[in-house]
């Protein structure tokens, strides 16, 4: 079977408070709240996701803000932090913003002749930018305060720290078709070459780490991309036959999951394309609107009296 994984699609990450979360992302970091929706499995909790004007795959960061949840720990077997792409010249600008909000950043690092610029979010999920050396052409969402040539562009790479390399690594190249790129110490880069933005995958090896706290600050899933229901249940059949266990299509009303956990532990999502997220609104209007599963808009106004109240 000819690759059919096109990247990311999304990351899942899990926050705290509500509002909170809703603040930082939209107004500090200028990502646009492209859907206001809520858990399958939680109405009672909110599902946010954020990315670029269409919610374009590659640069959806979504969060479930379970309030009161406390605050969890990087370890093995998670995605452990996530970088955005952004354009040549801005750093100073979101040194200055950062600065402002009073976002907690560390040292530039450099990886792979790129650098990176670690902050955090109010949970402590850690989030960097770099400015990638290949370039990147796409279109970043802007606001009054963050403008197109400093606006984020989406996801650049994702890390996954583990115990060990290879079991992990057969699955990103045997079914994933990534391939490793290079190595920096115990840092492995894979890459996938059907697209040329949030196309790298990270691998992070340290033996002795302990294993995460999936709470608030850290990332739930990630998500990789395919075309379609077709190419989606080839890869499904690919998965099966490896030996790993692959959850049934599941329809998340603007995309169609399959979910599994690689052998390290890290929840790996295959999410297609269709049917996208103006599906039930404009696109003009994205993210406006609490928008609830089918199954729940019987109970809109139950659901409606839980949910925290948010201020735009």
């Amino acid at each position: 079977m000819e690759n059919k994984v096109l990247g990311l699609h999304h990351i899942t990450a899990i926050a705290n408070l509500a509002q909170r979360n809703y603040d930082f992302y939209t107004k500090v970091l200028g990502l646009r709240m492209v859907k206001k929706t809520v858990n399958f499995d939680d109405p009672g909790t909110y599902h946010f996701y954020y990315g670029d004007e269409h919610g374009s795959a590659g640069t959806i960061l979504t969060f479930f803000p379970w309030e009161g949840i406390g605050k969890g720990r990087n370890g093995a077997g998670m995605a452990t932090e996530i970088a955005y792409a952004v354009p040549e010249g801005s750093v100073d600008f979101w040194k200055a913003r950062f600065g402002e909000n009073n976002v907690l950043t560390g040292d530039p690092v450099e990886r792979f002749g790129e650098v990176y610029y670690p902050f955090l979010d109010p949970d402590g999920l850690n989030l960097s930018l770099v400015i990638p050396k290949a370039g990147d052409s796409r279109t970043g969402w802007t606001t009054t305060d963050v403008a197109q040539n400093v606006a984020t562009k989406g996801f650049h790479n994702t890390t996954l720290t583990l115990r060990e390399l290879d079991p992990t690594a057969k699955v990103l190249t045997d079914l994933l078709g990534y391939q490793q790129v290079a190595q920096e110490g115990n840092r492995y880069r894979f890459a996938t070459d059907t697209i040329d933005t949030a196309n790298t995958i990270d691998v992070l090896i340290d033996a002795n780490t302990a294993r995460g706290v999936n709470t608030a600050g850290t990332n739930h899933h990630v998500a990789f991309r395919v075309k379609d229901d077709a190419d989606q249940m080839e890869l499904r059949e690919k998965i099966m036959s490896a030996g790993l266990q692959i959850t049934p299509q599941i329809d998340r009303d603007y995309f169609h999951s399959l979910y599994f956990r690689e052998p390290g532990g890290v929840l790996f999502e295959i999410a297609t394309e269709n049917p996208g997220f103006d599906v039930d609104e404009p696109l003009a209007s994205l993210g406006t609107a609490l928008k609830l599963p089918r199954q729940y808009e019987g109970s809109r106004a139950e659901i409606e009296k839980v949910l925290p109240k948010l201020e735009g």
